[in-house]
């Protein structure tokens, strides 16, 4: 199973805490506030070196400590490892069994795992750089080598914008567009090789959840008749202005169509949520398959804003996916999860395992 426990010390109002998971179903319940979606936070820090939720690191730390420390063990291509996270005002430290491991990569890579939150719904309304993070995982995950070819992106693309900024001679800008149009390219190609190998798992999830007709396409972030070497040419004096590079993956996107309507401005919600469940479910089962484990997968209280039917469709779907998954909910009964899920209660910060 993907993961098998987890300690947490000083994390929000965690003290101390741990839980050992049900290698299937595992539901957390409690009133609002009582420490839940924290605990959950705490399990997708483990897997992601920073929050789910968006927040600073002294914000995670409980009040009046200096640090919070995590530690789980968690099975990754047939190896039980030990994962531990400190982090405090010094940084981030990552230990994979014993060892300094390479930040958010290395526990990527040692416990994969995918999130629902109440907030999933803005992988489909909200801006564009969430669904280019969704391809990007995606790609890690079934694609050899991205994340060294996306870091060597990333690189150029901040040598070339720090070139702008500093008034770089259109001679010595050739330098810089040469290399990064070569990186774009194979950035663009293997986010385009990824969303193949997705899109009929998405189309799949997406009309099992809303009984629509989806469809996704992804826009390079460059106009492709053009050429990308001629944009960031003849957008040089733009980019020298704005001090950023305008043409490029970095701008790139994914485009969501329901019943061949653009899906973030023409349905609910609601709609939008269970839109966006279904392409975290969609990515999940084709890393699982790249993969050949089970993925962990986090539900943050996926009952908010669903009926009683798109929550049973749900459901239905995170059982056939064959994950194992955490859950919070308000109540112990809220999800029908087959078989006899672990459950545990928390309560101001105090988690107790049910019978």
């Amino acid at each position: 199973m993907p993961i098998e426990s987890i300690t947490i010390e000083n994390f929000r109002c965690l003290a101390n805490a741990a839980l050992e998971a049900d290698p299937h179903y595992n539901v957390i319940y409690g009133d609002n506030a009582s420490g839940k979606t924290s605990l959950l936070e705490a399990v997708a820090y483990l897997g992601r070196g920073k929050s789910f939720r968006g927040a600073s690191t002294a914000s995670l730390i409980r009040h009046g400590q200096k640090e919070f420390v995590l530690f789980g063990r968690a099975e990754a291509g047939g190896h039980v490892s030990g994962i531990g996270v400190r982090n405090s005002r010094e940084g981030l430290e990552v230990r994979i069994d014993g060892q300094p491991g390479r930040g958010a990569a290395a526990l990527a890579a040692a416990l994969p795992l995918q999130i629902i939150d109440p907030d999933v719904h803005n992988l489909v309304g909200g801006g564009p750089e969430q669904r280019r993070r969704y391809l990007d995982w995606i790609a890690f995950h079934v694609e050899p080598g991205y994340l060294d070819l996306w870091r060597r992106f990333r690189r150029t693309l901040k040598q070339r914008n720090a070139a702008l900024k500093g008034g770089s001679p259109m001679r010595a800008m050739a330098v810089w567009n040469a290399e990064f149009v070569v990186l774009s390219a194979q950035v663009d190609e293997a986010r385009q090789r990824a969303l193949a190998v997705t899109a009929d798992s998405l189309e799949d999830a997406g009309h099992s959840l809303l009984g629509s007709k989806v469809r996704f396409e992804y826009r390079s972030g460059w106009n492709l008749e053009k050429g990308l070497l001629a944009s960031l040419e003849e957008g040089q004096e733009r980019d020298v202005m704005l001090g950023s590079t305008q043409h490029g993956p970095q701008r790139g996107d994914l485009r969501l169509m329901c019943d061949e309507r653009q899906a973030r401005t023409l349905v609910s919600r609601g709609q939008q949520k269970l839109l966006a469940c279904a392409m975290i479910l969609a990515a999940t089962d084709i890393a699982q398959t790249a993969l050949k484990q089970p993925l962990l997968l986090l539900l943050d209280d996926p009952a908010a804003e669903l009926d009683a039917d798109s929550l049973g469709r749900l459901t239905e779907r995170v059982v056939a996916l064959g994950a194992q998954v955490v859950a919070t909910s308000l109540g112990r009964e809220t999800l029908s999860l087959p078989g006899s899920p672990a459950v545990f209660h928390v309560e101001q910060g105090e988690l107790t395992r049910q019978e």
